[in-house]
Parts: structure tokens; sequence; C-alpha cells
């Protein structure tokens, strides 16, 4: 350890280096299904979120922000968006300090000559790029998760416990536990069981409730996973997926520990440690919606450790007409630049870049997606407005459950997707 005692500043040698020998692969390749039409166009990862970012942003900014500047981007389902957001947002990293954004597409690259198959074929694809970096440690991540996590605290974590794989790991109601990886630990975090998307997951010890789960998080020493993905490569009956495959079959044999993730998470303003995966329609309308509460639970203001993206240079918001029956405003809601509500009311809402809101709209409690315009005297509750939607005037969403039903996607809990597809239909 180091002090600076001229800047008040304490630097881990150590710790650094650790970073700068680390290699970040953000797998976002998939297409994300459960998002039903939000992702037709898009890779889930390049779904925007909050208002300007896209959800990939807070796994990259993550790996900044920790101090990890060697990252690779997996992609493969209709990754041009992503791929154009990453080129015009990411691309401030400086080679010539050995710092890279790499986007790492599926080339069939190996003899097999396949697309990805699943999470570790991804990386055992790219094991030759992968051993031209030369990293000591191989941090994995999914790229279409939304939450903030100091990585530097879980690579110290996996150094100091002397293991062979850590895998990151949050406690999730016992009810939606089938969708993950569920793991036994010891009192030292050893992880003694894994079992992926388990029908029947049994609750952590101490809770009738509540099972410890993999995030998708994993950080291994990096000549230990090269030789796993060899061997899991000749395997024909592997599924080549970390979850399913490489993970549970180390169990026993080496050392696999878990590391918790409140004891990385960064909290600065927020109640809880935040983890979203906003894989539903009804769990993406519900995340964005809460950014717009007084207290949030995810804290964008946050200078300490920030959020980047790309964003285009658009004007300031604008709010226009104060007439008793025709005003422009917005409350309890996110607004993004370029948009314009011009005499209509805006409600529990957010807007994301360039949407115009004419006069005599009602939207309460909506989503509403880049480049969308909304006709006068439109009434909009519980939706999300795909991005490029021409809404036309006097269109009702959200009142009658069947009608929407009818004409758009609409979940059991009752939020309503409309897209500029759906939208086209009504017109024939």
């Amino acid at each position: 350890m180091f002090n600076a005692n001229d800047h008040g500043a304490t630097i881990d040698f150590e710790a650094t280096h650790r970073l700068r020998r680390t290699l970040a692969l953000v797998l976002a390749g998939g297409r994300g299904s459960r998002l039903r039409d939000l992702t037709n166009w898009h890779a889930k990862p390049a779904v925007p979120f909050a208002g300007k970012f896209r959800i990939i942003d807070f796994t990259l900014s993550n790996c900044i922000n920790s101090g990890i500047r060697r990252i690779g981007v997996l992609t493969q389902y209709k990754a041009h968006s992503l791929i154009q957001h990453i080129q015009r947002g990411w691309g401030f990293l400086r080679g010539e300090f050995n710092e890279f954004i790499e986007l790492l597409p599926a080339q069939q690259r190996t003899t097999d000559e396949n697309w990805y198959r699943g999470t570790a074929d991804a990386v055992f694809q790219n094991l030759d790029i992968i051993r031209a970096h030369k990293p000591e440690f191989v941090l994995i991540l999914a790229g279409d998760h939304v939450y903030k996590m100091d990585y530097g605290k879980m690579l110290a974590h996996h150094c100091a416990t002397g293991a062979d794989v850590t895998v990151g790991c949050i406690e999730v109601p016992i009810k939606i536990a089938s969708g993950f990886g569920v793991m036994s630990v010891d009192s030292d975090l050893n992880v003694l069981r894994f079992d992926e998307k388990p029908a029947n997951p049994e609750p952590m010890p101490g809770s009738a409730d509540q099972v410890l789960a993999s995030m998708g998080i994993y950080i291994f020493n990096a000549k230990f996973l090269d030789e796993l993905l060899m061997l899991d490569s000749e395997q024909p009956n592997s599924a080549h997926d970390f979850g399913s495959n490489i993970i549970p079959s180390l169990i026993g044999r080496y050392k696999v520990v878990a590391h918790r993730f409140q004891d990385s998470c960064v909290m600065e303003g927020q109640q809880e440690a935040y983890w979203r995966d906003v894989g539903t329609v009804d769990a993406y309308w519900e995340a964005n919606i809460d950014l717009t509460t007084v207290t949030p639970s995810l804290n964008l203001y946050d200078t300490t450790w920030p959020i980047w993206t790309y964003q285009a240079q658009l004007p300031p918001a604008k709010f226009v007409f104060d007439g008793d029956n025709r005003r422009g405003m917005a409350v309890d809601s996110m607004v993004s630049g370029g948009c314009v509500i011009s005499g209509a009311t805006v409600r529990r809402s957010l807007l994301y870049s360039n949407v115009r809101v004419n006069s005599y709209c009602l939207v309460e409690d909506t989503v509403v997606l880049p480049n969308v315009d909304l006709g006068r005297h439109a009434r909009l509750r519980r939706c999300v407005i795909d991005g490029n939607c021409r809404v036309p005037p006097g269109l009702v969403v959200g009142e009658d459950a069947e009608l929407d039903a009818s004409r758009f996607y609409r979940t059991e809990t009752g939020v309503t997707l409309v897209t500029a597809e759906m939208l086209a239909r009504l017109e024939r």
C-alpha cells in the first residue's frame, strides 16, 4: 500500500495490477425473447433503459468504474444497433495504454463452423483472441442486467480465497429461483452444490423463502479457464454452457467460491443492493417507472459511479402552452433531451429522447422509447411504447383490457406493449 498524502488518496498497487491483468468478456448475444416485440430488431443488451441508456451500459460502466479497461463484447443476435451504440459511445479508451473494448461477433472461428451454441462455447470460440491478450484473470459478465457493482472487490475476494473460479451470487425469492443457477455454500462461501434452473429449489439455511442464485458473473484464472473450455468442446453431449455444464462439473473437484453481491454492490444513495433482470415486459416497465419516483431504488445521480453511454447532441426538453385546458406539463416523470410536451399532461412516466407529445394528450404510468410521436387527444396508461411509433390521434390504451389485448400485447398484470408494427395493423 502507498499513501499519497498530498492528495488524501490511498493507492493499492497490487489491486491495480490485478485489474490490469484482467480481461472482461461481456456476453451480449442473446435475444431476450421474453421482452416480446421489444427485441424483434435488437439484442436484449441494446434495448433502451432509464431514459438515455442501453441495458449494456450498466455492465460496461461497472467495468470502467472498477478499473477494468480491457473488455470484449461477444455479440450474435441482430447485433447491428448494439455494435453501432458501442462504436459511437465507447470509443474513448486508449489503445496506447492497452485499453480497449473489442467487438467479438460470432465468426465461426473454430473448425466446427458453428455459431455460438452456449455461453461457454461463445468464450471458447474466441480463445485465440483471449490468449493473445495474455490475461491472468478472465471476468465473464452478462450484458443484459441492470446493477452497479465494483468488480475489483470481487477480484480481490477471488485472489484472497485462492479460488479456481468465483461465482457472483445474489439472494432471490424461491418463487422465481427456477430461472437461476442455485447454490449451496458453507460458512466460508465454498460452493458445495450448483443446480441450474432447478424445478424445486431448496431454500438457503435460515430462510424459508430465499435462495442463493448465480448472477451469471464468473472470475476464472485464465489458464484454468482455457483448459476447461478445451475439454468441454470435446464433449458431444454438452450444452457448452457455464451454468449447465462448466460450473456444476467443478463442484467437489476444484475450489469454487461464491461472492455475495452485497459485498461489492455500489450502494451510494440506495436503500437496497439493486440488481434487476429486466427480461420481461412487466419487469422492464416496472424498473423504468420506479426511476420516476421521489427516491428510486436505483440512483442514477451518483457522480462517484457514473453510468456512461452514447448520447446524441439534442436540445433540452421543452414544455409549451399554459392554458387551463391545454398546459404542457410533466409531474413525477423523467423527460429526456429532444422531447417536446406541447399542451399535454404527462404523469409518472419516462420519456426517452425525441418524443413529441401533442396537445390534449394524457400520458400516465407509461414508458415511451425514442423517436415517438403521440397524436392529439391520445390517452395512454400503463404502456410501453416502442421506438419510432406514430401513435394516431385519439388512440386510447390502458382503459379497456379486452380491446388492448386484441390490438396489442397485454401482460397479465395489465401492462400494454405497443409497437410500430402493431399500429400499422390498425390502419389496414
